[in-house]
């Protein structure tokens, strides 16, 4: 398999290229520098990708985009993560569209499309819900692939909880927190949040890859945890106190237009995943959690 990936140089994307090579697959990265060995130079906002980069390709995952931790009052900081999502993936899937031949599209995506829905548990089939900052631009991002789908490409939306690791956000500031003694669950913490461990994404991204699969695919693990099981687990497994309560009304105050993100409930079920056979090596937090902060292996990721 050929796959294009935009994005590379990130978190996931580094992960993804790693395990995709290792597995045998030819990988080449999209970059916006002078492109080197085993990469294409794009500009994404100067229009679509020309289509002859696709000749040979059988897959393309964009995980391009600004991060989604910065500063939630800043409009600059919410064009721009909403830009450097929604312009990728269209220039991606317009490239697609306008060529003779039409690789998959991966389109990344955030589990967050479906806003809070209590207790209810999603599947794919699930709608959508509210207008927080993060459901609004997923659904714009969602939208973005539809050149690719229209012409009959195979098109998966990568619908991606948080990917919970030590080097990275969230769980990297939230180490620090609860090292201090100063981690708790907000309110009651009966919210559900979806996460899922480096491994499983990738693995499960993978599986996508050379799979046959399409359509939107949620990315999170079997079992969702509450914000009360997951601040429990991250407590035992760093072992430090979990004893006070976040109020609603300070994450409103302090996350602003993100505060949705933390106080809504998404009862994520990875059933598409399930149904066609992938096998997950973290199904609950505690295991997730584990992964995240076992001493990092040499090589390839482990599954």
């Amino acid at each position: 398999m050929h796959a294009l990936i935009a994005g590379s140089s990130g978190f996931l994307g580094n992960a993804l290229v790693e395990h995709l090579t290792g597995e045998g697959h030819r990988v080449t990265r999209l970059v916006r520098r002078t492109a080197g060995s085993g990469e294409r130079r794009w500009d994404p906002y100067a229009g679509p990708l020309d289509p002859d980069v696709l000749a040979d390709v059988d897959v393309v995952v964009n995980l391009a985009g600004s991060p989604t931790f910065g500063n939630p009052r800043s409009r600059k900081w919410a064009r721009n993560l909403r830009d450097s999502r929604v312009t990728t993936t269209r220039a991606l899937a317009e490239a697609i569209a306008s060529g003779a031949h039409r690789p998959a599209l991966l389109a990344g995506n955030g589990i967050s499309w479906y806003g809070d829905h209590g207790d209810q548990p999603l599947t794919e089939d699930a709608d959508t819900r509210g207008h927080s900052l993060l459901t609004d631009v997923t659904r714009e991002w969602q939208q973005a692939t539809e050149a690719a789908a229209e012409v009959g490409a195979r098109v998966v939306v990568l619908r991606t909880a948080p990917v919970l690791d030590a080097a990275s956000p969230p769980l990297k500031q939230l180490r620090i927190l609860f090292s201090l003694g100063l981690g708790g669950p907000i309110d009651a913490g009966h919210q559900f949040f979806p996460v899922i461990s480096r491994r499983d994404w990738v693995g499960a991204v993978a599986h996508l890859a050379t799979g046959e699969a399409s359509g939107p695919v949620n990315l999170c693990a079997p079992r969702t945890p509450t914000n009360a099981d997951f601040t429990t687990a991250l407590a035992n497994a760093l072992h430090r106190p979990a004893m006070l309560r976040v109020p609603s009304a300070a994450i409103r105050l302090a996350a602003g237009p993100m505060a949705p993100e933390l106080l809504g409930s998404v009862r994520a079920v990875p059933q598409r995943l399930l149904d066609d056979g992938y096998e997950f090596a973290d199904p609950d937090v505690r295991s997730i959690l584990a992964a995240a902060f076992a001493p990092a292996a040499p090589g390839r990721l482990s599954r």
